[in-house]
Order: C-alpha cells, then structure tokens, then sequence
C-alpha cells in the first residue's frame, strides 16, 4: 500500500509549555499564569499554550493515518530539545519527510522509522517532537494498509505478543493536587497523584514537612472514600529535585531518612518518588547521585522506589541509567525520544535488565500521541502508563484507559474468531 501524500496541520495540546528554570528560580503564580520574565531560551512568557503538528498521511486507497507532533511541558530543560512552536516546524517536516515518504509501501515500520529518524540537517537530528509524531503517523499507516491495529503491528515487529489484561494507569494532578486526587479515587486510578512538588517553599516544606502532610492526607482520604478495601493505588510522586535541593543532592543520608518517613507515612500504599535530585548540569552527575540514593535505599530496606526522570531522556539515557541500577524504575517519557520506536525499545530493554519501566509523556500531548502510546504499551507491558493529555484527570484516563478497552476488545473477538 503506497504513501501518496503526507499533509500537515497545526494544532493544539492538553496542556502548555512551562519554563522549568524561572519556576524554579521563583516564578510566582496569578491564577493559571506564571509571573515574572523567562530563563530559558525561547520562550516569551513563563507559561506558554502548547503546540502540536498533526501529520497526516494519505494512502493509495484513500485511508489516512496520523500521529501528533508535540513535546513535553518543561520543553528546553534537562538537556531537551527546544521549544517546539508549530510554524517553525511544519516547513521542515514539508521539506524533509514528505519527500521521503510519499511513494513508499506502508509496509514496514522499523524500516521507515529507522529512515525517518536518520535524517539530520545541518548535522542534527530532527527535533524529538517531529520523529515523534511522524513516528506515530507511520505505525497507523502499515496498521491500516496491513488490517491490523497499531499494537499488532509493534508485536509482530518486535516479537512481543500484545497483553490481555489492562496496564496500570498513572495520573496526574496539576497544582490542584487535592481536589484531583479525589477525582483518582472515584475513577480507582491504579497509581496516583504525581502532586507536581516543584517548589521547596510552597510545596515540599523547607524541612519537608509540607509533603509530608499532604502523603497523610491523601492516604486518609483513600482509606476515607474508595469504594472497596481491594482498591490499594500505588502513590507515584514526582518532586522535581526538590528533596535534592533541600537537604543536599549527595546528602543520602539525610535523603534517605526523609523517604523513610514518607514511606511510614504512606502506609498501607506503596510510595515511588519521581526525580528526587536534579543536579541541573549533566547527565553523569545526575545519574551518580540518583545511583547513590538508590543504593543507600536498598542498603537500609527503605522499600521506596525512585524513579529517574531528569537527565534520562533519549534511549541511550534509558539504557545508561539501567545499565548503572540508577533508580528503581526509568520514566520513559515518549516525546523525548524522539521516534516511538525508541520508547517501545526502551521499555523492552528495562524489562529484560530488571528496571521497572514506567511509559510516561507528558500533560502537553494531544489525545492522538496518547491513543498511539496505549499500542504501545499493550504490545510491550510496561509496568504502568501515564493517563495523558492535561491535568484535569477525567480526560486523559478517559482517554488511555477507553483506547486500552478497546484494544482488549478487539484482541478477544479476534482470538474467539480464530478458534
């Protein structure tokens, strides 16, 4: 089935582009908005609306597959990539994938990804945001010119078989990290809040003592209202170094005390903490002192997993921090990958090194980067998928948890219609 055209539009995402670095340094909040100037290149504000490209590709018997363009909300830091702004990258897609695609069968999509993701101008890569969603594009078109669904298509390609029960789903609470984490629990999200503690003062506590209030709160809210004494969410909280930052990126001790507080006090529930040092300068260093935490963790039976997330960005970074038992569990945030090829590789190789792999993204997606991933992760089973685009909670698991039915569905007719 051949390529006959590859068409792009400009869109919108779930949520915005947010300067990690002037947060960091003190952006103060006016309701949705971020105050004072930017830091970080590229940026004109400190919020900024997210963007996206869908890539839409026309095949020779009239179907079109797509995938969305877009990249993380704290796009510029922590080694990424650049803001990612629609009309700055429609022309490059124009002029550098549609003449590689159109013409092409629709029939492998290792290959063309491969392809895809080996072009570089002026000796670079393209931009993770573009081989992500030209990626995604790609897997819908062998999907559709080959009858299948996008979790068969990476199952046959990578010799996975899809899974016949649900991933886990991980949500995320935004700012309003109380009145969210009650939507989770009606909704029985499987592992929650993320909390978004990205602010030692207003958040974490100088001592973390702020935290530390708001893990009891939520476990008395859980024991409080869920519906059944079966339902036991795993609490994933993502602290943006801030823990680092307040008793010393390479204090394990101090580190480790504190997480065994936290760990006490999230009882009955399993507690993961996400990006607890950034050392905000290399990969290397970062990945040394999330290493040191973690041994100091298994060392003392601290049963809190960490997860890397800052500095571990592209598949080598996945492979790096896994090969050096850096954390407990690698975020594998898909847009930063670049290709989706690259996330579903990465997930493979945390699996077969013994690194719990969490495919995550990020709120700025789109409901089409979401859709695809869900494929992804049924053909690849992860240990929990990020419910994605935004952060009013409803509408992402909606989205990941409805796309993971219905590819449940559609895998048992077809076994019933086989027997």
């Amino acid at each position: 089935m051949k390529i006959i055209d590859v068409v792009c539009s400009a869109g919108r995402t779930g949520f915005y582009f947010d300067d990690q670095r002037a947060i960091k340094q003190g952006a103060g909040h006016d309701g949705v908005f971020y105050t004072g100037a930017p830091v970080t290149e590229g940026f004109t504000a400190v919020r900024m609306p997210g963007e996206s490209i869908s890539v839409q590709i026309i095949l020779e018997d009239g179907q079109i597959a797509f995938g969305d363009c877009a990249a993380v909300q704290y796009s510029g830091a922590g080694g990424r990539d650049p803001l990612f702004l629609a009309k700055d990258f429609i022309p490059v897609i124009d002029k550098y994938i549609k003449p590689m695609l159109v013409g092409r069968e629709a029939d492998n999509f290792r290959q063309l990804t491969a392809e895809m993701e080996a072009i570089q101008v002026e000796g670079k890569r393209l931009h993770t945001a573009i081989r992500y969603g030209v990626s995604q594009a790609i897997l819908d078109a062998v999907a559709k010119a080959n009858h299948k669904i996008m979790a068969e298509v990476v199952a046959e390609e990578y010799g996975c078989t899809v899974s016949e029960t649900p991933i886990d789903i991980f949500t995320q609470s935004g700012d309003d990290r109380y009145d969210n984490s009650d939507k989770m629990i009606i909704k029985g999200a499987q592992v929650l809040p993320h909390a978004l503690i990205n602010n030692i003062d207003t958040k974490l506590g100088p001592k973390g003592e702020k935290l530390e209030a708001y893990v009891a709160w939520l476990r008395d809210r859980i024991l409080q209202h869920r519906m059944s004494e079966d339902y036991n969410p795993i609490f994933h909280i993502d602290v943006y170094g801030t823990i680092g930052a307040a008793f010393g990126n390479n204090n394990y001790k101090e580190m480790a005390d504190y997480l065994a507080k936290l760990e006490e006090l999230a009882k009955p529930f399993h507690l993961r903490i996400e990006g607890p040092m950034d050392c905000d300068c290399d990969r290397e260093t970062q990945m040394i002192a999330l290493k040191g935490l973690t041994e100091e963790l298994d060392k003392r039976g601290i049963n809190v997993e960490l997860v890397a997330d800052e500095w571990c960005n592209t598949l080598e970074d996945v492979k790096y921090f896994t090969d050096n038992h850096a954390g407990h569990m690698v975020q594998i945030k898909t847009p930063d990958l670049g290709g989706i090829n690259n996330t579903i590789e990465a997930v493979l190789y945390c699996k077969e090194h013994g690194m719990g792999a969490y495919q995550g993204g990020t709120c700025n997606e789109t409901d089409r980067s979401a859709q695809v991933c869900v494929h992804c992760a049924m053909a690849t089973k992860p240990v929990q998928i990020l419910a994605k685009p935004g952060m009013g909670v409803d509408e992402g698991y909606m989205i990941v948890n409805n796309e993971m039915q219905r590819i449940l569905a559609i895998m048992k007719a077809k076994k019933n219609c086989c027997k």
